[in-house]
Parts: structure tokens; sequence; C-alpha cells
């Protein structure tokens, strides 16, 4: 999976600050569910996409219904924006002292790859002795990415739109980013290795698939590449839908209407949150 374009928002915000952009909008018919519990409450899943190309037209008719009947917006992260935050966030997590050259922390077979890597992004092996391998694992996966395409992420859309309406963090960025902070060092080095690994691979759009709310597509993606891993999916993806469906539960229950919105990948299959909400006795339908 090229978790950079589908897997997770705070790593396309911690690395640097964007500039503007404002190509033409693309139409879209992405993926929303109900949810509601037999009493009377009822909220919305709205599977986002955190990068883009163009900028996408995310707030369809029954979006924008949706949204009129909400209480609460819930997000994985609220203050994408504010990049230095999150920048300084990423900074504090990522320090670190005495880390050996990264062609020590990868497979032997990877490393011709990693140098390869390196070079295009015009850092040499010893340039990360200060940085957690995570850190530099996200660091290397925005080598020839174009940074203004999280600028167009729907996350950054529905949020800038919230008006009046509170915006809840399921996470946000220090408690995302200290998942990977968290992760022991073997399966830090196993994600550098997913991103080593496919640094040559093309990098697979996923927008066409969101624009269409293929979620078989989607969920096909979240079995391949670092998620493909059992320890880094579980902490990385199926641990967190399990702790924000508990917290998307409590806030149907306490009827808040919750609009949640995150990226789409974590609504796909049986490890998704409309899933699990189904398993905890909630009456989940699509509804685009």
């Amino acid at each position: 999976m090229r978790w950079r374009t589908a897997f997770t928002a705070i790593a396309l915000s911690a690395l640097s600050a964007l500039a503007a952009c404002t190509p033409p909008a693309q139409e879209a018919q992405p993926a929303l569910w109900q949810v509601s519990d037999g009493q009377g409450h009822q909220g919305w899943l709205f599977g986002t996409i955190h990068t883009a190309k163009t900028r996408l037209v995310w707030n369809t008719p029954p979006v924008r219904k949706a949204l009129h009947r909400t209480g609460i917006i819930m997000v994985e992260v609220s203050n994408l924006a504010d990049e230095k935050a999150v920048a300084a966030t990423f900074a504090d997590l990522a320090r670190s002292s005495g880390q050996p050259p990264l062609s020590q922390r990868v497979a032997p077979d990877k490393r011709a790859a990693l140098a390869k890597l390196l070079e295009r992004g015009g850092y040499n092996d010893g340039d990360f002795a200060g940085l957690d391998t995570w850190a530099v694992a996200l660091t290397l996966a925005r080598i020839g990415g174009d940074e203004d395409d999280a600028r167009n992420g729907v996350d950054r859309a529905v949020i800038a739109d919230a008006g009046t309406r509170p915006v809840v963090e399921l996470e946000g960025a220090k408690a995302q980013l200290a998942l990977f902070d968290s992760l022991p060092e073997r399966e830090q080095r196993d994600l550098l290795g997913a991103v080593v690994a496919e640094a040559d691979q093309p990098d697979k759009d996923l927008t066409t698939s969101w624009r269409r709310g293929d979620m078989t597509a989607i969920e096909k993606e979240t079995r391949t590449g670092l998620l493909a891993d059992p320890e880094l999916r579980a902490v990385l993806f199926t641990g967190r839908n399990t702790a924000w469906s508990q917290r998307i539960a409590d806030a149907l229950r306490a009827d808040k209407r919750p609009f949640v919105a995150v990226g789409a990948a974590h609504m796909a299959g049986p490890d998704g949150i409309p899933a699990m909400l189904a398993r905890q006795g909630f009456t989940v339908t699509r509804l685009e």
C-alpha cells in the first residue's frame, strides 16, 4: 500500500509547510454511511482522502445533508493546517541520538535501493543519526512527492467547512505520531524497509477509487505494503480503528450526532470502522 497517499494524515503535514494550490476541482461520489442505534441516535461515517493532485468536490448532496444534521465533526487530527505546530510535534518525538547509519537499519537486500533513494533526496547514509528510524521512514517517504497534494486533502476541507460545529479529534497529532514512536525498533525498521521497497514503484493514485466510492479497491490496498506486516497492521490500522470505533460509539449513544471524517482506508473491510460498529450492534447503512 502506498501509505503516503492513503494511510495517515499527519505524516503528510509533519515535515514541511505547504505552498498554496488552487487547481481545478474534480467531482466525486465518495463513500458515506449512516449509523443508528435503534434509540433515535444517528451519526455518519465519511471516508476521506488525505492527498490529491487537484481539489476535489467532496461536498455532495448526501454529504451536505449529513453535515446539516450533525452535531460534532470527528477527525483524526484537527490542526492539519497548522503545519508549524505539527512539525514541532514531529521534531520533538523524532529526536534521537547515536543511531547507526541507515544502511545498517535495513536488510542487506534493500541497501542498494536505499542508497538510490538517499541519492534522489540529496541525503547521505549517515545523515539521520539524530532521528528515530520511524521518523526517517516518514521523511524518506516524502521524496519525490508533491507537497501541494496534501493541501488538497479532503480532511482539511471538512475541517475548514465546520463553521460553528465543534471539531473533535479522534487521535491528534501527538498521539498519532506517538504510535510510530512506540513501535519496537524491529517494527520501525520494517516500516523503513517498506518505504524503501516501494520507492521505485509507481505511486498508485487512489483518487479514482475514492471518487467512485470503490471500497473494494481501497480495502485491497489496505492489505499490501506495510499493512501486510501483521505487527504494523495491528498497531497502525486495526488498533486505531478499534479505539476510534469506541469513541464514535460513545458519541452516538450520547446523541452527539457525529459526522466522522477519516481516511477511507479506515472504513474498508472487516477491520474497518463500519464493520466494527455493526459488530457492536449499530445499524450501518451505505448512503453513497
